[in-house]
């Protein structure tokens, strides 16, 4: 099982720590801007066009990866204090951001779509799909050093150990917020248990999955919005699983707000690529 450890953070001065989630987060945003630049040169796309592309895709990613989340997840805190809807730094869903990206893709091209014809549109939209999965790793190495997406306790050898005090201090505290404290097993078995880390199984199905795919299928040339379709049929079916061991997330009808936004991901995408014949030779 993996050892447990608390986020790695080096406090700088006053009030400031520098934490290892927003470190890599913003390491995976830039790491993803320079590759994306660097593919649309390459394929011969224009660069500012696709810088100007990428801020669109960027404010919509957080700014919907938190309005998902708040109204999701928690739309009883929005009913009490609904001026945490404007609170962008906090409360982010991943599934949300994926989504808001591809609404700030639509977005661009409505406002700016005349600088680019439509024939090149899927081009630069493919190129930052392309580029996703690297910086996607990257941010969810953040997630796995912050243990922010605890699951339910397992015996599963890639689990994070509860073998430390800390660590099952740790998922005590998630398991009591859910109001599922009943469900753990005493101490002394707790100790040769571990918990599911969400952040840490999509950081490795990610890093050791689609990104060594995305590198294989890169090798000859593929049609426009290949990439994209690719990311959403390898990533959406795992994530859908990979929800039902969540721990404390809502659920309506027994499935997250995720699971259900996937299946329409999933469902559209299909439409998408059959409609345009996208794997097709």
């Amino acid at each position: 099982m993996v050892p447990y450890f608390p986020q790695p953070e080096i406090h700088l001065f006053g009030p400031i720590t520098l934490h290892a989630f927003g470190t890599l987060v913003a390491l995976a945003v830039i790491v993803g801007w320079r590759m994306a630049i660097a593919r649309c040169r390459r394929i011969g796309l224009d660069p500012a066009v696709c810088n100007d592309l990428l801020v669109y895709v960027f404010l919509a990613g957080f700014a919907v990866a938190h309005l998902y989340s708040v109204l999701a997840y928690f739309p009883r805190e929005v009913l009490k204090d609904p001026l945490i809807l404007l609170k962008f730094w906090e409360n982010l869903s991943s599934f949300g951001g994926i989504v808001g990206g591809v609404f700030g893709l639509w977005l661009f091209f409505r406002v700016e779509g005349k600088r680019v014809d439509t024939d090149h549109r899927l081009r630069y939209l493919d190129s930052i799909a392309y580029v996703f999965p690297f910086s996607w790793a990257i941010g969810r190495l953040g997630c796995t050093l912050a243990h922010d997406h605890p699951g339910t306790v397992t015996t599963f050898p890639l689990g994070v150990s509860l073998a430390t005090h800390a660590s099952r201090t740790y998922i005590r505290y998630f398991y009591g917020a859910a109001d599922r404290l009943a469900e753990l097993p005493d101490m002394e078995q707790l100790k040769q248990l571990a918990f599911n880390d969400l952040g840490w199984y999509e950081f490795l199905y990610t890093a050791l999955v689609i990104v060594p795919v995305f590198l294989l299928l890169d090798r000859k040339p593929r049609k426009p919005g290949f990439f994209l379709t690719a990311f959403l049929f390898l990533y959406v079916p795992v994530r859908f699983l990979l929800d039902f061991l969540r721990l404390a997330d809502v659920r309506y009808a027994g499935l997250t707000p995720a699971q259900y936004l996937g299946a329409a991901v999933f469902l559209a995408s299909a439409y998408f690529a059959l409609r345009r014949g996208i794997f097709l030779k």
